[in-house]
């Protein structure tokens, strides 16, 4: 039988420190361990908080399979656990799902400490539809891939959401303009979302100007699905 111990899935806020809960700072500042992807930027959001006590330990999708045995062993030992991403919701374009499925399979209790998500937060501001959608973190970095999955959404009926790069943002809109069937679709692009310099952009995909774009920080692109 599993141990005591807790899993805590604990969302970060993804700019704004403001956006983490109550609840989330309760449950950090109660934890015997954090892991966390990056330890130093872990550090600055407890540091902010004035939460001094947990210990802190790596946890990367690089280094996942020698963890999983560990926070095992915490769990068995009744420790309190929490998961936290750089930004946003744990296991969301993340590391962190295959610790949650480890842990499900045995039978340890994992809890979710709702808080801020990129695609949610977007989608709620993006004036296209919200009844049902599809999200594909990263798109291919591979054309040949890239491209096969933005032709099947010629007939997606569901609003698509991805994320991009600075890097790439600019290539992947002109390819998604590229295609006809996609024509006279909105589009909408969130930068830097809760940051100083958020952005929100919304229009015709044939109309954006990808040109104009301030390609610096990171994107969510959500796209209308089609309408039959």
């Amino acid at each position: 039988m599993p141990g005591s111990g807790i899993l805590f899935v604990v969302s970060t806020p993804i700019g704004n420190l403001e956006d983490i809960t109550l609840r989330a700072i309760r449950i950090l500042r109660e934890s015997d361990v954090i892991l966390c992807e990056d330890t130093r930027v872990c550090r600055r959001l407890l540091s902010h908080f004035e939460i001094e006590r947990p210990k802190l330990l790596r946890y990367d999708e690089h280094i996942e399979e020698r963890i999983i045995p560990e926070v095992k062993d915490m769990l068995d030992n009744g420790l309190k656990v929490s998961l936290v991403s750089n930004a946003g919701t744990p296991t969301i374009q993340d590391p962190g799902y295959r610790l949650v499925r480890a842990l499900r399979l045995e039978k340890y209790q994992v809890v979710p400490i709702p808080g801020a998500s990129a695609l949610i937060a977007a989608l709620s501001v993006s004036g296209c539809p919200t009844d049902s959608f599809v999200f594909y973190g990263f798109l291919p970095r591979k054309e040949g891939k890239r491209k096969r999955l933005m032709e099947s959404w010629e007939n997606e009926e569901r609003t698509i959401i991805f994320y991009e790069s600075p890097e790439r943002i600019v290539r992947t809109l002109k390819e998604l303009k590229g295609f006809e069937k996609l024509s006279g679709r909105f589009i909408f692009i969130g930068r830097e979302m809760t940051k100083y310099h958020e952005e929100y952009m919304f229009e015709r995909l044939e109309d954006f100007n990808e040109n104009e774009l301030v390609t610096k920080g990171e994107f969510v692109v959500i796209l209308e699905g089609s309408r039959g």
